[in-house]
Order: structure tokens, then C-alpha cells, then sequence
């Protein structure tokens, strides 16, 4: 059975994005609908899979990060309004029987993503 996952790589400081709030939807029809909410540990990761085995469908799904909201709390001085704030990130499960992990790499300037398992 598959997962999915995700974790937050601070590139600002070279460190996992510890306390990044985050949120996660199924997409359908246009329709978003709120899955889970969770903070990443000190590891930048979350405790558990945001969804495995039979939770996991194939779909459309958001991560959105609260990214601006993580850097704030790290004492980064940022603009008004931030430059990076919610980080949204719209992808698609195939194959539930896979591994789908989705990373944020991300700093108050820019941010990136990949498909890792």
C-alpha cells in the first residue's frame, strides 16, 4: 500500500522547517475539501503519512505551507506583505499503490518542490 508524505528544508538557515503549519485537501471537481492539518517536528517531517493505504486515492491534491507565517516566527524580517506566505502545491496521485512524497524547499524568496518515494 502506498503513502504520502511530506517534510519542509529551511534553505535559509540549512535546517528542517520545524512548526511549519500545514494543511492538506482532496481536489474534486473544482471542489477543494479540507484532509488533515498538521505541524512538521523538529525533524521538519511529519509524525506520520498524511495518508496511507486505503486513505490514499488516486486525485488531485493542495499542500498548502504556512511558510510566511514559519519564517515570521524564526525572527526573519520580511515585507508587508510577505513575499513567500502560503505555499500551495497542486499535484496529482496516479498510482494509490505508490509512495508519493512531496517536499518544500523553501526560503522568504523562493521555494521548490519534487517527487521524492
Amino acid at each position: 500500500m502506498g503513502k504520502l508524505s511530506t517534510h519542509v528544508l529551511d534553505t535559509t538557515q540549512g535546517k528542517p522547517g520545524a512548526g511549519v503549519k500545514l494543511e492538506l485537501y482532496a481536489v474534486e471537481g473544482g471542489q477543494r475539501s479540507l484532509v488533515k492539518q498538521e505541524v512538521t517536528n523538529s525533524d521538519g517531517r511529519c509524525n506520520a503519512p498524511l495518508l496511507e493505504g486505503e486513505q490514499l486515492k488516486a486525485g488531485q491534491y493542495e499542500l498548502v505551507f504556512a511558510a510566511g507565517d514559519y519564517f515570521a516566527a524564526q525572527g526573519v524580517a520580511l515585507p508587508s506583505p510577505r513575499f513567500i506566505d502560503r505555499v500551495t502545491i497542486a499535484f496529482g496521485v496516479a498510482d494509490p499503490s505508490q509512495n508519493y512524497h512531496v517536499p518544500l524547499v523553501v526560503t522568504p524568496w523562493s521555494y521548490s518542490t519534487y517527487r521524492g518515494s
